[in-house]
């Protein structure tokens, strides 16, 4: 008898994300072999003290990682990618019901560090993978397999992909709808030394808060 497949989408499901990837799936090797977080201590002057929470750095380069081995050179399409691969989502910390970040956070968040220094990350990121053997070639990655250590065409294969490494994020640049213009990154430096230089003499929020209950007027708090 013929069957047919009828779907009916239940209202509550009993899983998890963890259940859903194999033990063996790609991204998973990745989180095991490597450790991401240098990444940290690396951008940790390019964010400040208080304010609303960035995207973690590690997930920031975990998600170009992930366009890079599967050549998506648009941030919009790498953040619709990850949001429907399972695996993906395990790999970036984002459960089922979370949403990941926008795709415009992907591209504030590359000028925030700047070129040289993202690049220099991201190579970095992809030079650790290479030597775990799970890069191989230019924009490949070996799934669920270990290269054969061999240490010539390790160090040809490292190379090739970090000179590629350039490529592709001139790609995501090119692609970008969040373009900083060499005027707007101007104002914003601008912003910054400005800021640096008027508020060095304020006081910390729970101090000026304190001085104002005992009766102290702001203009002699600063002083």
């Amino acid at each position: 008898m013929q069957g047919k497949k009828e779907f009916t989408p239940q209202l509550f499901y009993d899983l998890s994300l963890d259940r859903l990837v194999p033990l063996d799936n790609y991204y998973r090797i990745i989180q095991r072999e490597l450790s991401f977080d240098f990444l940290y201590q690396a951008t940790a002057k390019y964010y400040g003290k208080e304010g609303q929470k960035s995207i973690d750095p590690v997930v920031f380069f975990k998600i170009l990682l992930v366009g890079y081995l599967n050549n998506i050179n648009s941030d919009r399409a790498l953040i619709r990618y990850c949001s429907n691969c399972l695996d993906v989502r395990l790999f970036l910390g984002y459960d089922l019901n979370e949403d990941l970040p926008w795709h415009s956070t992907i591209s504030r968040t590359r000028q925030l560090l700047g070129e040289e220094v993202f690049l220099e990350l991201f190579r970095k990121v992809l030079s650790l993978c290479v030597q775990k053997g799970m890069v191989q070639g230019r924009r490949q990655a070996v799934d669920s397999a270990f290269i054969k250590y061999n240490a010539s065409m390790d160090s040809l294969v490292e190379k090739e992909v970090l000179e590629d490494a350039s490529a592709y994020v001139n790609e995501l640049e090119e692609n970008s709808e969040y373009k900083v213009t060499s005027t707007r990154k101007k104002l914003v430096e601008q912003h910054h030394n400005w800021k640096k230089k008027n508020l060095k003499r304020c006081l910390p929020p729970e101090k000026v808060y304190k001085s104002m209950r005992m009766g102290k007027k702001f203009g002699k708090i600063l002083k």
